[in-house]
């Protein structure tokens, strides 16, 4: 065991995440991606490159990273008409965005090619690493990042693949040559049962994406299939405050060791938890604590991103570090100097004294963690929060919860809702007005602005020194954020 680890997994699993990775079975073999400039599927290609294997791929929109793909030795075309394609091909992979329609998907299935989807190959890719997974309702983000980040800095060279952009990590995915391979599990439409991990981790389970789900307790159940997928000596990480995961991972054959922050209203968690970590005071709405494995004070976190969920997503990631075989000291100090994921509480610049920060959150949970947030990290004399609702049916599923999580801002502008995958029906069921007459009969103070161009001029009459501007959702609301920051009056007070 390495020194400042605590031994959690097998020696042959702690052996193998340090090591390097074994020859790959793509080696030699010939991979195209249809829409290869995307995060994950340009994460995987250069995973595939670095394997030994010739990556083709196609993308209508180049990006830095399909250019560094060009730069790597992959060929890559603009069109999706199926000028790379050849007999030869091994395998197409294609996005879950791409339809079966697609013209280069039906030129694949005319030469008679093996066809995959994305979660499919990196499920495939994850048997040949120590692969930790991380998946949740909230928190999947930034607690990938804050585990790549650490594993990075304490030389575990991992490769990741994550479902955001992080500055310090140079973007969204990675190719190490370490035996590590973190990845964000995502659990819509069950795509993470498509993965093979050999930690798991479960930061908490609510009611989402209800557009492919049942109910709840369909939900717990996909979790519960997830969970399944790591072998009798792996680990899974679970949220030791959240009963709906509890029920996830009861009775599994494989180890489970619950993570928790202790707190007054969390009485006992220093006993029932195996991973507790007790806060102390934070600074500038930063948090911190000292985190003990059963019972015993092991690191000591002090966090550079907002949030006391910012410190339960920390003492994750220090678990599954530690899972990985790096030192703890280290990796918690590296966890300290995570400065965060773009479009979570990311300050965007200023306008007129008022300071602009945009944000992913689009789930009830989240909006109330982010709200609490930055009211700890800035302090403002107002706090308004615009919000784009994202789907018609998640809106119409949580609405109840959407008129009251609000409390935290002094007034939640509502732009219309951003609509995926909502069919007629479901736009006519629900209306972002609907939200603000829940929101003003619960007891805050909601308004409907329609669209972004009406919002910001509504902010350049109405906003003053010492406000702060949230905008928060998973659509395109930071555009609101962008336009006022800048215009010719960002600066002037």
């Amino acid at each position: 065991m390495r020194e400042g680890t605590v031994s959690t997994l097998t020696p042959e699993l702690r052996t193998e995440s340090r090591s390097t990775p074994a020859m790959s079975r793509f080696a030699g073999k010939k991979i195209h991606f249809i829409g290869i400039a995307g995060c994950g599927m340009a994460g995987l290609a250069r995973m595939l490159l670095d394997a030994g294997a010739t990556v083709t791929g196609s993308d209508p929109t180049p990006n830095e990273q399909s250019l560094d793909l060009v730069k790597r030795g992959a060929k890559i075309s603009r069109t999706q008409l199926g000028e790379l394609l050849s007999r030869d091909v091994d395998l197409v992979v294609r996005t879950a965005a791409v339809p079966d329609g697609n013209p280069e998907f039906l030129a694949a299935k005319k030469l008679n090619l093996a066809t995959i989807k994305y979660a499919q190959l990196l499920g495939q890719i994850m048997q040949e690493r120590y692969a930790i997974a991380v998946s949740g309702t909230h928190g999947k983000t930034t607690t990938t990042s804050l585990i790549s980040h650490a594993l990075l800095s304490c030389d575990a060279d991992p490769s990741f693949v994550i479902g955001g952009t992080v500055p310090q990590l140079g973007g969204s995915s990675r190719s190490g040559g370490g035996r590590s391979f973190v990845v964000e599990a995502c659990e819509y439409d069950r795509s993470f049962h498509n993965l093979h991990p050999t930690v798991c981790i479960i930061t908490n389970i609510e009611a989402d994406h209800l557009d492919c789900y049942k109910d709840l307790d369909d939900i717990i159940a996909s979790f519960r299939q997830f969970a399944e997928k790591v072998p009798a000596n792996g680990l899974i990480l679970a949220n030791g405050q959240d009963t709906n995961v509890a029920k996830a991972v009861k009775g599994l054959p494989t180890k489970v060791e619950t993570v928790a922050i202790h707190s007054a209203t969390a009485a006992g968690a220093l006993d029932e938890a195996d991973w507790v970590t007790v806060p102390i005071a934070p600074q500038n709405g930063c948090h911190g604590g000292i985190v003990h494995y059963h019972g015993k004070p092991v690191a000591t976190i002090r966090l550079s991103i907002p949030g006391l969920h910012n410190l339960y997503n920390a003492t994750l990631a220090l678990a599954a570090c530690n899972a990985a075989g790096v030192n703890l000291e280290q990796a918690a100090t590296a966890l300290g100097r995570f400065t965060g994921v773009d479009r979570r509480m990311t300050p965007m610049g200023s306008y007129r004294g008022a300071t602009l920060v945009d944000d992913y959150g689009h789930h009830p949970t989240e909006i109330v963690a982010t709200l609490k947030a930055l009211r700890e990290r800035y302090r403002p004399s107002r706090l308004i929060c615009v919000f784009q609702p994202h789907q018609h049916s998640r809106t119409r599923t949580l609405l109840d919860d959407f008129a009251t999580c609000f409390n935290g801002a002094d007034l939640a502008i509502i732009a219309d809702i951003y609509s995926v995958r909502d069919s007629e029906e479901e736009k006519r069921l629900t209306s972002s007005k609907m939200v603000v007459e829940r929101i003003n009969a619960a007891g805050s103070r909601a308004i409907h602005i329609a669209t972004f161009p009406q919002i910001v001029e509504y902010l350049k009459q109405n906003a003053a020194a010492g406000d702060l501007i949230l905008t928060i959702g998973a659509g395109n609301v930071v555009d609101v954020a962008r336009e006022l920051a800048n215009s010719a009056e960002a600066g002037a007070v």
